[in-house]
């Protein structure tokens, strides 16, 4: 299992929210079935790596459909493969590591 960080930035006119655009996305993945995060810098969904690339492009051209004629997305992938990970692993163990000290 893999989760993706995704960033997508559309370039909107003066005066104009960003947060339209990601309340779109975020219809797109309610409607889906990846488990997904929304976090102040972006948004993290978990899934199988190469579904997680078409949905990024899918997520990516959301905003050119909204009538957008220029988007900036940048995407991070953590794929392990030594043993299934899911959203919230990582803070748990860092979490269970404060508790221990």
């Amino acid at each position: 299992m893999a989760i993706m960080q995704i960033v997508i930035s559309p370039k909107i006119r003066e005066g104009e929210s960003i947060s339209l655009y990601v309340a779109e996305v975020h219809k797109i993945l309610k409607k889906s079935k990846f488990p997904h995060l929304l976090h102040d810098m972006g948004t993290l969904i978990e899934g199988k790596a190469g579904d997680l690339y078409a949905l990024a492009r899918k997520l990516h051209e959301l905003p050119f459909k909204m009538g957008l004629s220029r988007v900036y997305t940048t995407i991070q992938i953590d794929d392990r493969r030594d043993k299934v990970v899911h959203l919230g692993d990582k803070i748990q163990s860092v979490r269970n590591k404060m508790k221990k000290r």
